[in-house]
């Protein structure tokens, strides 16, 4: 079929849909089209919420799907004015919140109101809430997985036969998922394609009844399309690799001329030395092996390529064992590691004392790197990060709350 996410993209409102069970329970939130050449997901809710229709009554949780960039989505733009999925920082919302002003941006407003549908789904919840946040990619190739690496966290991811990419958030900074898994939300970014691909809706549609059986919304044996999603995941995912860490990022800044050579697709790999891209200072090389994510291969983006590198699935469950252990508290006693004061979480790793196992021990025990100052690591421990929370996912809080202060 034609690409149909191409027509009549922009929602009406910014609620798409809405299904709610009798008894309350656990609350799955779909975002689709935070970025507005990404129009996939709102076209796969649309579907799902057709299909889920005369099983309200049944449903022993609630499906909220909501439209991200509104403005954006009616040009099939990324952005109007800048980055909707690059400005959830605290700060970000803190003035967006104390200053709403004739003249603000596009996305300030657009912004302001999904924050308002978000913190709405939030106080009324009255179980687990987890979100699914729907994106497509400018290079082919791109079918996987992000979510901030947390016991609760990882555990859904692991229910997507897709790649699992960790470390992103280690890179960017400011996305809804990295606000939502601070605040108790269960949160996973899934790319499902690449974005003039008409199979992109296929594969959102099939994560989204994935995330319905996932979440506790709807019980297995109520949703038949859950055996058709896997299917569908596993046959266009399941040649790659399943887990793979971020190892850089190439920024990509107003008039540095930044462009991918031609060709290049999510997942390629490639040596040190090659040749992929260009910018105003001339030619530009990849400086380790691995492999390709996500090249720009279209006019906006901040991300000009990032590049990963897999790893054996074996380490995943070494550090599901470290972390349901409590092991993490030994990261404070080992020798070149220094605890921040005024913080149960954060430490200090001289590398030169621990260079042996700095960054890599720490990712295994549920830390994430927030700064790297050349010759010493800021890690923090990650929030949830505790076998209590696979059993029992952590209750939700407002998003203006701090992280740390419930």
């Amino acid at each position: 079929m034609v690409m149909e996410a191409r027509r009549g993209t922009k929602p009406e409102e910014r609620l798409i849909g809405k299904a709610t069970g009798p008894a309350g329970g656990p609350v799955l939130i779909c975002v689709a089209g935070i970025h507005g050449n990404e129009p996939a997901g709102v076209y796969a809710v649309r579907r799902v919420l057709a299909a889920i229709e005369d099983r309200r009554h049944l449903l022993e949780g609630s499906l909220v799907a909501l439209a991200g960039n509104m403005a954006a989505l009616g040009v099939g733009r990324r952005f109007v004015d800048r980055d909707l999925n690059r400005a959830w920082t605290r700060d970000r919302l803190e003035r967006l919140r104390s200053s709403r002003v004739a003249g603000a941006s596009v996305e300030d407003l657009e912004q302001v109101e999904l924050l308002g549908e978000l913190e709405g789904v939030l106080r009324s919840a009255g179980g687990p809430v987890f979100a699914l946040d729907l994106h497509t990619t400018s290079g082919p190739g791109g079918i996987f997985s992000v979510f901030t690496d947390s016991l609760p966290h990882r555990a859904f991811a692991s229910n997507f036969p897709v790649p699992m990419i960790f470390g992103l958030e280690e890179l960017v900074d400011g996305t809804l998922l990295n606000l939502l898994s601070e605040n108790g939300v269960v949160a996973l970014t899934l790319e499902t394609g690449q974005h003039e691909e008409s199979a992109a809706i296929d594969r959102a549609e099939a994560a989204i009844w994935i995330a319905i059986v996932s979440a506790g919304v709807l019980p297995e044996r109520l949703v038949p399309e859950v055996t058709e999603a896997r299917k569908l995941l596993r046959r266009d995912a399941g040649h790659l690799p399943r887990a793979l860490e971020m190892r850089y990022r190439r920024d990509v800044v107003d008039g540095d001329g930044f462009a991918m050579r031609p060709g290049f697709m999510n997942f390629q790999s490639v040596k040190a030395g090659d040749l992929i891209a260009g910018d105003a200072g001339g030619d530009i090389y990849v400086a380790e092996d691995g492999r390709l994510l996500m090249p720009l291969y279209q006019e906006q983006g901040e991300d000009g390529f990032f590049l990963v590198r897999e790893f054996p699935a074996f380490w995943m469950g070494v550090s599901h064992v470290m972390r349901r252990l409590g092991l993490s508290r030994v990261a404070f006693w080992l020798p070149g590691v220094k605890r921040v004061q005024g913080s149960e979480d954060e430490v200090v790793v001289n590398k030169r004392i621990a260079r042996f196992f700095a960054r890599q021990l720490f990712h295994l025990l549920g830390f994430r790197q927030l700064q790297d100052a050349g010759s010493a690591l800021l890690m923090r421990r990650r929030r949830f990060d505790e076998g209590r929370y696979l059993k029992h996912p952590p209750a939700p809080t407002s998003l203006e709350t701090p992280p740390g202060s419930d």
